[in-house]
């Protein structure tokens, strides 16, 4: 019996090109020995493997797996982790699907963290939607342990440097019944998002994620999901120049 390949190995180059109908595996091995295979635009070797956000193509054309795209949109409860699998044996976002088909998270959430999450199989949009050219922009409720202060305020709008990078926030507003929780806008990279607070002296009690792009959890419950309209696929792809 054929071992089932995970998405952690990825998948052998010449059964994906079998799996999207472009020779077997041996006439693959082929294409690959003469140079006719690419994989992110450089020259395959035989042997490797593929993940869905690669791009593989055959004389320049590009492959696309025969595979079901899915896009679902989840309501991340806390305590759950944003990976496939996790080697610890605690629970993964995964869990809470009831799909077949393997999809992957857009982006991270922390374990603690709540709020909208998107999963997909669409490489080419999960990475369009992750790349800071495109801005898609991220909209969270966070907590903190203190008020802030008017001045660390208009410096997360100008950009709190770090170690690794700047950290800037596109719209910051204070709740008016409790100042010490934020609305915060972020487009290209969040991850500095909690370091950031912590340069400027305050911790994260709470994040939860009200909007991914324009999609919110409005319906949801934490814990449940439902799959993307086709309206909000095509705005989606519209949004990072996959559609006109």
């Amino acid at each position: 019996m054929e071992r089932r390949e995970t998405s952690q190995q990825g998948i052998r180059l010449n059964k994906f090109l079998a799996d999207a109908g472009i020779a077997s595996r041996r006439k693959a091995d082929e294409l690959i020995r003469q140079g006719r295979v690419k994989v992110n635009g450089k020259p395959a070797v035989l042997g490797m493997r593929v993940f869905p956000w690669d791009e593989v193509t055959v004389d320049g054309n590009r492959v696309r797996s025969h595979r079901s795209l899915l896009y679902i949109l989840l309501h991340k409860p806390k305590d759950y982790l944003c990976t496939v699998h996790d080697e610890k044996g605690r629970k993964t976002v995964l869990q809470l699907l009831r799909t077949k088909e393997r999809v992957y998270p857009v982006g991270r959430l922390d374990r603690n963290a709540t709020g909208a999450l998107l999963l997909t199989n669409d490489g080419e949009l999960a990475n369009r939607l992750l790349h800071p050219r495109y801005q898609v922009p991220r909209v969270y409720t966070v907590t903190l342990d203190r008020v802030v202060r008017p001045e660390d305020l208009r410096q997360l709008l100008r950009g709190v440097r770090l170690r690794d990078g700047v950290f800037r926030a596109t719209a910051v507003e204070p709740e008016p019944e409790l100042r010490r929780r934020l609305y915060v806008e972020v487009r290209g990279h969040d991850r500095l998002l909690h370091r950031a607070f912590a340069k400027l002296g305050y911790r994260v009690v709470k994040l939860h994620r009200r909007a991914f792009a324009f999609l919110t959890c409005q319906g949801l419950g934490r814990g449940q999901a439902r799959h993307l309209t086709r309206q909000e696929i095509t705005a989606l792809r519209k949004l990072v120049g996959l559609e006109s």
